[in-house]
């Protein structure tokens, strides 16, 4: 069987986390895996992959071409000699091309891992990765028309990625019809990490064997990550930020956010927030 696993998720929401759990899964070593050798698959919105498959340079496209062409790519990248089950980051929301067609081809796709997080834990992880205040990461949260890789000024090593609004982008995935999807919540891969990661396992068709759960789990804890990067770096960090794995925690909200912000967070994603448990009485 062939096919590919989408590992999505809104940004900061643990999808790095679970790439290096999945590869230790994989590898069962001695030792905890490289952080800088993630090879669980490609990001999806990466130009270089795109590049590859298409045989041409995508450079003097416009976004919306891309696009058009991407579920494409997804499929004919299953016909390459050796091709098996891949298990592929994706931030993109889950939406159909101009010709009705989902970003991520129905064809290719087995299925998505969806991983969520509290919106009020991801707004200050976002605005350090994105370099920007929290309240203008608020504010993109709660854009419509948020997208990432989205400038022409220079020729990005990502294409554009359309998330809309974080509520928007969660019930994009979790409500997409035809499509089957496991829902991973953040905040129980830290609270209750062997049954969380052993249904991830289970759900993309990876051993689940009680020992090798826990020895993956200990290989990706977010101390380990932490350790790798300060002493090797991590080349997915972006250039202006000081640390990629900073906190890892759930709940730093209440230290971070303003009693403002708060409530502008959950104005914008009330309904989302409730469903999955971010919000009482």
């Amino acid at each position: 069987m062939v096919g590919i696993y989408w590992l999505a998720s809104y940004p900061k929401s643990g999808n790095t986390w679970l790439r290096a759990f999945l590869r230790n899964l994989q590898e069962d070593g001695e030792a905890p895996v490289d952080i800088n050798e993630l090879r669980t698959g490609n990001i999806a919105s990466a130009r270089g992959w795109l590049d590859q498959v298409l045989g041409f340079d995508t450079a003097e496209l416009t976004p919306e071409e891309v696009e058009r062409l991407r579920p494409a790519v997804y499929r004919w990248s299953l016909q390459d000699e050796g091709a098996a089950i891949g298990y592929h980051k994706i931030h993109d929301a889950y939406t159909l091309t101009a010709d009705g067609e989902p970003l991520v081809s129905r064809e290719a796709t087995l299925g998505a891992l969806y991983l969520i997080r509290n919106p009020l834990d991801v707004a200050p992880s976002a605005a350090n990765h994105w370099h920007c205040t929290v309240e203008e990461a608020i504010a993109r949260m709660g854009n419509p028309r948020m997208a990432l890789a989205k400038s022409r000024r220079a020729l990005p090593s990502q294409v554009q990625q359309c998330l809309g609004t974080w509520s928007e982008h969660v019930r994009s995935w979790v409500e997409a019809p035809g499509l089957r999807v496991k829902i991973i919540r953040f905040e129980d891969m830290l609270g209750a990490p062997r049954p969380t990661f052993t249904a991830a396992a289970a759900f993309l068709g990876l051993p689940q064997d009680a020992a090798r759960i826990d020895k993956a789990i200990r290989f990706s804890a977010f101390g380990e990550l932490a350790r790798q990067e300060a002493q090797r770096g991590f080349h997915e960090r972006p250039q202006h930020t000081e640390r990629f794995f900073r906190r890892g925690r759930s709940g730093d909200w209440r230290t971070q956010l303003t009693a403002g912000q708060v409530e502008r967070i959950i104005d914008d994603h009330a309904e989302v927030m409730r469903r999955f448990g971010y919000l009482d009485a």
